[in-house]
């Protein structure tokens, strides 16, 4: 069998998407004109993500608001929010660049999703020929909704999580269901979690134990057959071409992320300065045994927030590298982080979303044809 590979989840989002979503908050755009914007993009999104070859595909999650707030609001200026949310939450991330990106408040209970990721899905799986993957949102990214330091008065934060992670199961069960290949967890508050941001008040608590715990309550759920097929996503984040934790030593991070029993792990490592390093740590801390799985690391060869194009020699080159640390059975390539993983994103450094766009699907072609040549060469 081939060195398996597969993206994150998220692509750009077309300017006319972008244009449509901005209208929709302002009221100038109707759902209707909105939804067509949506239809044509995941079409769009679908057709030339198999046209790269790539043996599994994704909607580009085209439909959702962002990779974290796709459960609870329709689009990310805040337009739809769900019961018992309030849009003035924390900062759940601040950019190198200087921007940041915010979740809802919880104001009271029950906690439940207003979107599943299944909903798009189901209209994803018909566009396409083949397998499709669905990305969903970690139990632990989630958790921060509810307030740092007070209580809900009448819905304590027990009973939020007891509710949280009910929920985060039937996403990820209800995706199965509806025919998903696979499914990932974005974990990129996992890395945020080591960084201690004075601006940023819940990085300095050292909650990523707390948040391994979390999403092991929901992975701890799924038997080991199923588990070979939900993966763990994890990157320095990725936003309008700038990162939020990329300071962070993957050395604190590692030992921690593989205690959870995931099957797969999405790992952003071609924009990581000492590759060679990394690839030592996955083949150290990941476990040939999880539970009753083994865990097999997806490296990232594809940086999406450069917009230069990775040649099909780099990615074959990193793999064969790699492959001298991590055992092959347990290897696979992937890019370092959605494309994009919120919807309105101007994409700076590649000088629009349609010309990052165009780059991503280029980039997407040299991931594939590169693992191809990576499987060749290590004979698998």
């Amino acid at each position: 069998m081939p060195i398996p590979t597969e993206n994150v989840g998220s692509l750009p989002r077309p300017t006319t998407l972008q244009q449509a979503l901005a209208g929709y908050d302002a009221g100038t755009t109707s759902r209707e004109e909105l939804t067509r914007e949506q239809d044509a993009a995941c079409r769009d999104s679908i057709e030339r993500m198999e046209a790269t070859g790539s043996p599994m595909v994704t909607d580009g999650e085209q439909r959702a608001s962002s990779f974290a707030t796709y459960p609870l609001t329709d689009t990310l200026g805040g337009t739809g929010l769900a019961d018992h949310l309030a849009a003035d939450g924390q900062y759940f991330a601040i950019f190198t660049d200087g921007h940041h990106r915010q979740l809802p408040r919880l104001t009271g209970g029950p906690f439940r999703y207003k979107t599943y990721a299944a909903d798009y899905l189901e209209q994803a799986i018909p566009l396409a020929t083949g397998p499709v993957k669905q990305a969903v949102i970690a139990p632990s990214m989630l958790a921060l909704l509810y307030p740092l330091d007070a209580e809900i008065e009448g819905y304590s934060r027990e009973e939020f999580l007891a509710d949280l992670v009910d929920e985060c199961e039937k996403d990820i069960r209800k995706c199965f269901e509806a025919g998903a290949a696979r499914v990932s967890i974005d974990f990129t508050e996992g890395r945020l979690a080591l960084r201690n941001d004075p601006a940023n008040p819940w990085t300095g608590r050292n909650m990523l134990g707390e948040f391994v715990d979390l999403n092991n309550r929901v992975l701890d759920r799924f038997s080991a057959d199923e588990r070979r097929d939900i993966g763990i996503h994890t990157c320095p984040g990725g936003d309008m071409d700038s990162t939020h934790s990329a300071d962070v030593d993957y050395a604190e991070l590692l030992p921690a992320m593989f205690a959870m029993n995931a099957g797969y792990f999405l790992i952003q490592l071609a924009s990581e300065p000492d590759r060679e390093r990394v690839y030592r740590l996955l083949g150290e801390h990941s476990r040939a045994d999880a539970n009753g799985v083994p865990q097999v690391c997806f490296v990232g060869v594809i940086n999406p927030q450069d917009p230069r194009v990775e040649t099909a020699e780099e990615v074959r080159d990193q793999l064969v590298l790699a492959a001298q640390s991590i055992p092959v059975e347990r290897l696979g390539s992937t890019d370092d982080c959605g494309f994009s993983p919120f919807s309105i994103d101007i994409k700076p450094k590649h000088g629009s979303p349609d010309v990052a766009r165009d780059i991503a699907f280029q980039k997407i072609t040299a991931r594939v044809e590169g693992t191809r040549l990576a499987s060749e060469e290590l004979g698998v």
